[in-house]
Order: structure tokens, then C-alpha cells, then sequence
């Protein structure tokens, strides 16, 4: 047996110890998670070793319930006593707590039976050493780039993160995951005239991370296109997210379609469902058995079993993102998006959610786009959940006559995300390198205010 399963038996073990004490202190119903995770971390910058990091962490989260009365408590101390102690603060608590009618676990129908092997967990590891000659690596290819000026640091890290969760309910379930990651960021120019870009990798398993030389040389060239950036004037204008910033729009999505936000109604999309959100043959997925994926996880935080949702499907939006909760609330079944921390209730959320590639390249997409804007960055955060209104700063490179012509800043992107939605037009450049992924969208008759 590996060392992560050991641990993982070892965990089970320990959650459902105190799921017994706490039937005994007279729970009616009781679920524990426990978290571990590990860490190690190299910061180099200008050739010289910044950091090196090691961390160590672990927490178990315990709710008790009692009737309709729920409370939760937290404690990195797994000894006997110290568990007798969370147990009886918990049942404490659950006892002075206000009544909430739709807390409780999940249907013991929908609990997962099997767990798919996701191939989350790599043992690859990597020393000290070897993390430093990667963040080197990369620097120096960043820094080679004709035009690059300074650093402002390379990393490199690995970890590895296990979780398992046990309820009286009848579920007991574990999982680990690890990453691998290197990245960079490096300055273009000199004076008031400097720019700034990164690039980052960070996948489950060493052997699909790229190659150091590869993150940097393109980081140093992104810092050097971005020179020189012109001002533009305002007007409404075809607008193109890269994929790089695209995931962004699908985040408002889930945002707006989460169960609690329903519920509550501060969505803008709260009365859609069976509507005509996107254009025909738009998709967006939610799949937790993506083989690899950033967001897998083989049942979810209440232990439900997940499987893929097209949220959208041929452009019409066809479900919630719902846990147990939020599903009672709306007079809906849990649909295995319970997500779950060590000191509060289930959340819901998405997985490895993504808008499936169009048909179009990303110079067939913009080929006939006059005027229009390319975006590559993106800076705060003007979105309006509850109307959907939305307002970014912006930056990356103007569109002329069917071409990306040059670098440009300051700009501001408005408009609805209902309308957004309803006009975007993806490529074919979808790439699974974040837990939320889209291709490069293209949306037209954006307003883009500038100088």
C-alpha cells in the first residue's frame, strides 16, 4: 500500500471515531472531513535563491446535528482527548443553535458506491535542488528575450493535498491530488515605460509540466509585445477575450446559476432556466472525472456522486449548481456539486468547468473585425451580480482590419452579461490549464471607453 492510501486509511480511521463519539453525545446525524496537504516552494530572482519553503498542514472540521439544529467546529489535534473535547463543543453548540430547515446530509441514495481512479496523485518528487534549477531555468530564458530588463522572480513548488470524509449517513470516502508548477514574471523597458507579464504552469503530475525554458521564453515575449502600448478613443467595438482570460466569463456564469444565489434571488439569471442563455450550439461542462483535471474529485463534499452536467446545452441554460441545501431550498435534488471546508457548511460549486471549442481558428475569428480589441489582461472586479452589469480595466492589443497591430492599455470594458452571453463566439483554442477554461471569445458591440 502507497504512503497517500496509508494515509488516507489513516484518516477514514480517525473520522470515524469521531462520528461515533458523537452518536454517543447524542447527535442525530454527524459528518467529519479531513484535510492534509504538504508543500515545498523555491523563489529565485536575478540568479540568487530568494526562499525555499516547506509546509505542513492538516485539519479536520466536524458537523453535528441535532434535529434541525447544526453546528460545526475545527481542530489540527487528532488525540483521543482532544477529540473527546471537539465532540462535546460541538454538541454544545448544536443545542444553542437557531433551527435551519433545510440543513442535513445528503440522500443516502445519491451517496457514491465507487470511486474512479482520476489520476490525480503523482509521487513524483522533486529536491530542493531540483526546484531551484527549474525556477532558474526559466528566468533565464525569460531574461534572454531582447527587450526584458529586470525580474521580478521565478518559482518553483510541488505539493500534495488529501482529503477524506465520512458521514453516519453511511459514506466513507478519500482521494489525494498533487501538483507540480513552475513560473515567472519578468519587466519589458525601462523608465515610465516598463511592462510587466508572467507565464505559469502548474499541472497534477510532473511529467505533463512544459519545459522551464519554454514558461519563460514566452513570458519574456509577452513583456515585450506588451511595450509601447497605445490610448485609444471610446466607442463600442468587437471585443476578444484570449483564452488566457477568458474562463473569467464562465466564473460570472457559475457565479449566477450557484443554488444559493437562486435562492436568495440575487442573480441575474434567477427566472432563465429553460432559456436561451448563449447562441445555438454553445456548451459549457462541469466534469469532476476529467482524467487529470485541476478541479477533479471523484464524489463530492457531502459525498454525493458526481458526474458531468451541461449546465449549457446548445445555448440553453438546463441546471443549477446544487448541494444538498440549496436543493431543498428550491424543491431540487443535490446534483453532486457540494463543495466542503473544515469549519462551515457545504457549499456548491463548479469542477472543471469549460465552454466547449468552436469551429473557427482565432485568426478566422477576428479576420474580419475592422476595429476591435484584444484583450490579454484584465484588472478589477465591476461586476453586479444581481444585474449582471459589468466593468473590467483592460489591456492587450488593438485590432486593425483583421490583424492584431499593436499593444494598448487604460481601457475600461462595459456592458450586461446577460447580452455578453448571448453574443460571444468561441474558437478552437480551448486548453485545460485552470480549474475554469474557455477558447478565445469573441463578443461584438462591447463598449470600450478609453481616452
Amino acid at each position: 500500500m502507497s504512503d497517500a492510501k496509508k494515509n488516507e486509511e489513516n484518516s477514514l480511521n480517525i473520522l470515524n471515531d469521531v462520528i461515533s463519539k458523537a452518536k454517543k453525545a447524542g447527535a442525530d446525524a454527524v459528518d467529519a472531513v479531513r484535510i492534509q496537504g504538504t508543500s515545498t516552494s523555491v523563489s529565485f530572482r536575478l540568479g540568487e535563491i530568494e526562499e525555499i519553503e516547506r509546509s505542513e498542514a492538516h485539519d479536520l472540521g466536524l458537523r453535528v446535528l441535532i434535529g434541525k439544529q447544526q453546528a460545526f467546529v475545527s481542530s489540527n489535534d487528532t488525540k483521543p482527548e482532544a477529540l473527546d473535547e471537539l465532540v462535546d463543543r460541538a454538541i454544545s453548540m448544536a443545542r444553542n443553535m437557531p433551527e435551519d430547515q433545510y440543513c442535513g446530509q445528503a440522500d443516502p441514495s445519491l451517496l457514491a458506491q465507487t470511486f474512479p481512479d482520476l489520476e490525480l496523485y503523482d509521487p513524483a518528487e522533486r529536491s530542493p535542488e531540483e526546484l531551484t534549477a527549474s525556477a532558474k531555468a526559466a528566468e533565464e530564458a525569460a531574461l534572454a528575450i531582447d527587450g526584458v530588463t529586470n525580474s521580478e522572480g521565478a518559482s518553483a513548488g510541488m505539493g500534495s493535498t488529501s482529503i477524506a470524509l465520512a458521514t453516519s449517513g453511511g459514506f466513507s470516502g478519500s482521494y489525494s491530488s498533487s501538483y507540480h508548477s513552475v513560473g515567472v514574471s519578468v519587466i519589458a523597458g525601462t523608465g515610465t515605460g516598463m511592462e510587466r507579464d508572467y507565464d505559469y504552469d502548474s499541472p497534477r503530475f510532473l511529467a505533463d509540466m512544459r519545459d522551464p525554458t519554454e514558461v519563460g521564453k514566452l513570458a519574456g515575449e509577452r513583456a515585450v509585445k506588451a511595450l509601447n502600448p497605445k490610448k485609444m478613443p471610446s466607442g463600442k467595438v468587437p471585443v476578444v477575450y484570449s483564452n488566457r482570460i477568458s474562463g473569467g466569463l464562465l466564473g460570472h456564469l457559475a457565479g449566477a446559476i450557484t443554488g444559493a444565489a437562486i435562492a436568495r434571488g440575487t442573480s441575474f439569471l434567477k427566472d432563465a432556466m429553460g432559456e436561451q442563455i448563449f447562441a445555438k450550439g454553445i456548451n459549457v461542462v462541469d466534469d469532476p472525472h476529467r482524467i487529470r483535471g485541476v478541479g477533479s474529485k471523484p464524489f463530492d463534499g457531502e459525498g454525493v456522486a458526481n458526474g458531468r452536467i451541461d449546465f449549457i446545452k446548445d445555448g440553453v441554460l438546463t441546471d443549477w449548481i446544487l448541494n444538498s441545501a440549496a436543493g431543498r431550498q428550491l424543491g431540487l435534488q443535490t446534483n453532486g456539486r457540494a463543495t466542503r471546508g473544515t469549519s462551515s457548511p457545504p457549499g456548491s460549486g463548479t469542477t472543471n468547468l469549460y465552454m466547449e471549442a468552436g469551429e473557427q481558428s482565432v485568426q478566422e475569428l477576428i479576420k474580419d473585425i475592422k476595429s476591435g480589441l484584444y484583450i490579454t489582461s484584465l484588472i478589477g472586479f465591476g461586476v453586479n451580480g444581481v444585474t449582471g452589469d459589468y466593468s473590467r480595466g483592460a489591456s492587450g492589443f488593438w485590432i486593425e482590419d483583421g490583424e492584431i497591430a499593436f499593444p494598448v492599455s487604460e481601457l475600461t470594458v462595459a456592458g450586461n452579461l446577460r447580452d455578453m452571453f448571448s453574443k460571444m463566439t468561441p474558437a478552437d483554442d480551448l486548453n485545460f490549464k485552470y480549474s475554469t477554461n474557455a477558447p478565445t471569445i469573441r463578443i461584438d458591440g462591447m463598449m470600450v471607453a478609453g481616452t
